[in-house]
Order: C-alpha cells, then sequence, then structure tokens
C-alpha cells in the first residue's frame, strides 16, 4: 500500500502582478540559446544520459508538454533535448532566490502560485497556445516528495480541453537532487534519462468537470505507461489501457 501523499504545497503570497506570458523577443533567444549550450556542457561533465522517443519531441506548437518532476535537472534535460522552446510553468516563490529568480525571470517562464487556482497563470498559458507556442508543466504540481508518481492536478487537462491542443508527455528518471549532488561529491557521473513519448489529444464531454478528471486520469496514465514500475507512485495500479497499449 503506498504512504498517504502529504497535501500540496501552498504559495504564501499572491503577487499577479508577476505572472504573464514571457515575451520572445531576439535577446531572450539568445539568451536561451546560450544557456542551452552552458547546459548541455553541465551535462556532459556531470551525467550519462540517456534520451529515447527524440521523434516525438515537437518542433512546434500549440501543445503541452507534461511530465514528471523528480528534481531540477528535469527542466535541464528539456532545455537541451527539446528542439523548441518551451515556456515553463515554474513556483512563484523561486522568483525570491537571490540570482537564480532573475536569471529563471530573464529565461522567460510563467510564474505560478501553487495550492489554488492561478487564473492568471492559467490566462498567459491559453495566450501562449493562441500564439502556437509550446506550454510546459509538470500535472503533479510540485517536486515528487517520494520520487515515484503523485496525484496529478488538473491544470494542464484544462488546458486541453480549452485549446483542443496535443499533449506531449515527457518522463525523467536519475534526477532527483539528492542522488545528483551524492554523486557530483564523489566526482561520479549520474545516470538520467529523458523519455519523450507519442502526442494524444483528450476527449471533450458535456460534463466539462468529468472531462476534465478524465483528462487527469489519462495524462497521469501516459506518464506512468512510460516509467519503470517503481517510478509510478499512485498509479502503479490505476493506470488506464490506452489505444490498445
Amino acid at each position: 500500500m503506498m504512504p498517504a501523499q502529504s497535501p500540496k504545497p501552498r504559495s504564501a503570497a499572491i503577487q499577479t502582478d508577476i505572472t504573464r506570458l514571457p515575451g520572445l523577443g531576439t535577446l531572450r533567444r539568445i539568451y536561451r540559446k546560450c544557456l542551452r549550450e552552458l547546459t548541455r556542457v553541465l551535462l556532459w561533465l556531470f551525467a550519462d544520459v540517456r534520451a529515447a522517443g527524440l521523434e516525438n519531441a515537437p518542433l512546434t506548437g500549440p501543445g503541452l508538454i507534461i511530465s514528471n518532476h523528480l528534481g531540477d535537472a528535469d527542466a535541464l534535460l528539456a532545455i537541451v533535448y527539446s528542439p523548441a522552446h518551451l515556456d515553463w510553468f515554474v513556483k512563484a516563490e523561486l522568483l525570491g532566490f537571490p540570482v537564480l529568480g532573475k536569471l529563471i525571470d530573464m529565461y522567460g517562464v510563467i510564474w505560478v502560485h501553487r495550492g489554488q487556482p492561478d487564473r492568471a497563470a492559467l490566462r498567459a498559458a491559453l495566450q501562449g497556445l493562441e500564439q502556437r507556442r509550446l506550454i510546459a508543466l509538470a500535472p503533479e504540481g510540485r517536486e515528487s516528495l517520494t520520487g515515484a508518481l503523485e496525484e496529478g492536478t488538473h491544470g494542464a487537462a484544462y488546458l486541453a480541453l480549452k485549446k483542443d491542443v496535443p499533449l506531449y508527455p515527457v518522463t525523467f528518471t536519475g534526477t532527483t537532487n539528492k542522488e545528483i549532488f551524492s554523486n557530483m561529491k564523489r566526482f561520479k557521473r549520474t545516470k538520467m534519462s529523458i523519455t519523450f513519448g507519442a502526442s494524444f489529444n483528450l476527449q471533450s464531454a458535456i460534463n466539462r468537470r468529468a472531462a476534465i478528471r478524465m483528462g487527469t486520469q489519462k495524462i497521469m496514465s501516459r506518464l506512468a505507461l512510460q516509467l519503470p514500475p517503481n517510478l509510478r507512485g499512485v498509479y502503479l495500479d490505476r493506470m488506464e489501457i490506452i489505444d490498445g497499449s
């Protein structure tokens, strides 16, 4: 039996003025490209990465990149191995971190306040989908505390159904902060993986709440199917049979 899941985190303060869809001007594109090349070097130094399903990675939007969330390296792998620009949902608390918050803001993200429906973040994401951009988010709503899948939240399903856009499941293994930092101290490269799964769409229904609920189950099932059993967490025995798979 899986242990009871602790409550999802809730942002202590709401700063609606910080949440917006980042622009994609020339300077930001250059910054993102430079960061990508720097990240590629860091991964070469500290990681042994296995990338699979790259043929499934989207080249353009609109679409939603959905993933599990094990640690900070998740985003680094996605930056290097995704051929397209991604606009990330990132917890608003990071903006308050000296230097790091500024660097992330320069990259351009959608700051999201956790623990309640963040309408400003949803509006920014919808605007991005209208501009045919790729929005990236982790449906679990936080970095997993167990290292395996936690309950999914409904934001991804809401956005996918609202704009009828495809979802691209991306899964990571070996990217927990604890494992990476432990290996770095021993000058050992960490084995990691990133897997791009086939895209899929959600089915709408007259009952919107039911459609979102079923959509979330399908999203989390897709992620679980791409992960080894020990990382499927609360979805180990709850995966749907999808598209004959």
